[in-house]
């Protein structure tokens, strides 16, 4: 039988703390107003010490989970997209699945970057098509333990957060994923990044601390590449769905940076009427930007049946993609 997949369930979730521009720019000596000028971020959620990337993946997937009118006993896999898992080894995702009870599906991890749900979610639709069992999507990302406090580049932009969504079933084929494209750019592979922590250069005791924070070798590069990515991913996929960018009706760019989503609408054409932005109050949370803004989006103003979708992202790597959903 012919199927698809459609969006069953929202979730998201944020750690409670907030921190406001002012206690960044105070610790770099910037000027009040410097960080929302050049990024479009006013505050931002940090987790604490006591919080762990599980549980704040676990919060938005139960809430996914309770808004999809499916028996979480039917879903057949777990998907979790994240930088920052609990540990190196062994994968978060088997963890998030026990402990939402999910004890018959597979459970994987996916190390996207700014892309991974994306990726995520095409790999969810394949296995919905393929299987015909519901799949949960989870990007989560505790990024505050990552950046290095004292380099303006990074400290100022990323955030902890978590997004999720249900994929089940449809025998309508008009519907759930119309078209991907994926692409990536090695030649930019050191623009962020995080030198020690794996194979090549593992922790060691005498790191300076500098090789085991994120870092950004160079703000305006990243951001060309990125806008280059996203404008070109997202041209080619609304073209292979056979849409023009008028048929849009949400637009869920990554929320790195305010000027890139403006640069990003510059060159789509498509209105900020249409474009959903969360930057502002929540910061770059790297995966988990698209999932958290589509649920807070959907809870603001329910999708309707029929909608078209077009998500794009870009990060390290270079990694970058754009897909088309009709809801």
């Amino acid at each position: 039988m012919m199927r698809s997949s459609r969006m069953a369930g929202f979730g998201h979730s944020v750690p409670e703390r907030i921190v406001e521009n002012c206690e960044i720019e105070h610790r770099l000596g910037l000027e009040a107003g410097w960080i929302a000028r050049r990024t479009g971020i006013r505050r931002r959620r940090w987790a604490e010490p006591q919080d762990s990337l599980t549980a704040l993946a676990a919060r938005a997937a139960e809430d996914a989970l309770l808004s999809a009118d499916v028996d979480r006993r039917d879903i057949g896999l777990t998907l979790l997209a994240t930088s920052t898992p609990d540990h190196l080894l062994p994968p978060s995702a088997p963890l998030l699945a026990y402990n939402l009870g999910l004890t018959r599906c597979g459970a994987v991890d996916l190390a996207g970057a700014c892309t991974g749900f994306l990726q995520a979610l095409a790999l969810a639709d394949s296995h919905v098509v393929r299987h015909g069992r519901p799949v949960l999507v989870v990007a989560a990302n505790i990024l505050s333990r990552r950046i290095n406090p004292d380099e303006r580049a990074s400290a100022v932009l990323f955030a902890d957060a978590a997004g999720a969504v249900v994929l089940a079933p449809s025998d309508d084929t008009d519907r759930g994923l119309l078209s991907l494209d994926l692409a990536s750019d090695g030649s930019q592979y050191g623009l962020i990044g995080i030198p020690a922590g794996g194979s090549s250069l593992p922790f060691r005791p005498d790191l300076p601390d500098d090789q085991c924070r994120m870092s950004i070798r160079d703000g305006k590069a990243v951001f060309a590449s990125a806008v280059r990515m996203m404008s070109e991913t997202a041209t080619a996929a609304v073209a292979h769905a056979r849409l023009q960018m008028t048929d849009v009706t949400r637009f869920i760019p990554h929320q790195a940076n305010a000027r890139m989503t403006d640069a990003l609408c510059e060159k789509l054409a498509i209105g900020k009427d249409r474009t959903v932005e969360t930057i502002a109050e929540f910061g770059n949370s790297s995966a988990a930007t698209i999932p958290l803004s589509l649920s807070i989006s959907h809870r603001n103003h329910p999708l309707a049946r029929g909608e078209t979708l077009l998500l794009s992202a870009a990060g390290a790597g270079m990694t970058g993609g754009s897909l088309v959903w009709r809801i």
